[in-house]
This record gives structure tokens, sequence and C-alpha cells, in this order.
């Protein structure tokens, strides 16, 4: 069975926790600023780890420092708790 998408309401609640985070129905997103390149590709690494452990993925874009993440359930048509769950080991990922 797919996961239930979040009403904008319920994200909007849910990015209050997540104040880095910005999105609505369609996905939610950040964008990390790393000091270096390799800094940036380990942080990529590191999450790959956790997204890998949940089998939940973000998609990742990278520009030299810059890394966007950006998170939606395809399966269900749009954001479910499943992505503000990510999106919150991505954020701890980030502070390490």
């Amino acid at each position: 069975m797919a996961d239930m998408t979040l009403s904008a309401d319920e994200i909007t609640a849910g990015l209050t926790e997540l104040p880095e985070w910005s999105g609505d129905t369609s996905g939610i997103r950040r964008t990390v600023e790393a000091a270096s390149f390799p800094a940036a590709i380990a942080l990529v690494d590191r999450i790959a780890v956790v997204a890998e452990q949940r089998d939940h993925h973000p998609d990742i874009d990278i520009r030299w420092r810059k890394v966007t993440f950006a998170l939606v359930t395809h399966s269900a048509g749009g954001v479910t708790a499943k992505d503000l769950q990510l999106a919150a080991e991505i954020d701890a990922c980030v502070e390490t």
C-alpha cells in the first residue's frame, strides 16, 4: 500500500520543524553549500547510506560545492511522512 500524501497544511506544519527546507505538495527541497567539492561528495555519500537503509532516495543535484536535495514519494504522487523523515535525517548528516 502506498504512503498517504500530506496536505498542504500538513507539509507547512512539518516544515516548521525543518527550517532549511521549502516546498509544497509537489515536493520539498533544500540546498547546502559545503566547504569544498570533496566535502559535498562526502555529504552525498553519507546521505546515500541513510537513503539506502530507508529505501527512500532523494533527487540530488551537485553543482561544485552546492548540493540540492529534493524529496517526493513518487509512488504516492506527492509528499508523504517518509519525505519529512528523510529530510530530518539529511539535516542530521549536514550537521556532522
